[in-house]
């Protein structure tokens, strides 16, 4: 299956599922960044996949950035949208237009902590256990179907450095797998609250 990863900083996620295509039946078509710097650009030119920046300073708004973004997917006629540290919020036109399609990782144990800073949040909570989740993307910011989480344990020496260590690593092990499942035509997104895997709910 062809598939568009955007992106916006070092890439070790994409450098993952580039290390896994191959096994996990996808195609990368072109690696799209929201930042000219971000090192998965060069991670992605080193193996010859096509990249994009596109630069959002030079759109009124976020829905003219999305719909960049939408002509430039579109033309690649991909059947995977993933999302690999992609720190753009997408509009909900960009959303509608790839419902279904839109898988993202998020630093936490969804629906616990959406949004920035969840290690330290975490920590600051006094936690035992966070981790790492993939879902599907919908109009609410981290919000979508969770289709599966890897759990690490937070230790009383845990610091945000740490722990982002221990959930990276195992992001690195969960966001191929889940995206073979899609690959694999396995999962599907029913509504906005609603994910199956083999036809079973999650």
């Amino acid at each position: 299956m062809k598939a568009v990863i955007l992106i916006s900083g070092n890439g070790t996620n994409l450098q993952s599922i580039i290390d896994h295509a191959d096994s996990i039946n996808l195609e990368i078509s072109a690696v799209i960044s929201s930042n000219k710097k971000a090192l998965g650009l060069k991670r992605a030119e080193s193996v010859n996949i096509n990249t994009h920046f596109i630069d959002s300073n030079i759109f009124i708004t976020k829905e003219a950035f999305d719909r960049e973004l939408i002509s430039i997917i579109d033309r690649l006629d991909v059947g995977l949208i993933i999302l690999a540290g992609y720190m753009k919020i997408l509009s909900p036109i960009f959303i509608h237009h790839f419902s279904g399609k839109i898988l993202n990782i998020h630093p936490s144990l969804l629906p616990k902590y959406r949004g920035l800073n969840t290690h330290k949040r975490a920590i600051i909570a006094l936690e035992k256990h966070h981790g790492a989740s993939v879902h599907f993307v919908t109009e609410e910011l981290d919000g979508g179907p969770v289709i599966s989480q890897e759990i690490v344990d937070i230790n009383t020496n845990d610091t945000e450095t740490t722990l982002a260590k221990k959930v990276l690593e195992k992001e690195h092990i969960l966001y191929p797998k889940v995206i073979n499942w899609y690959t694999q035509n396995r999962l599907k997104l029913i509504n906005e609250n609603t994910a199956t895997l083999d036809g079973k709910i999650l």
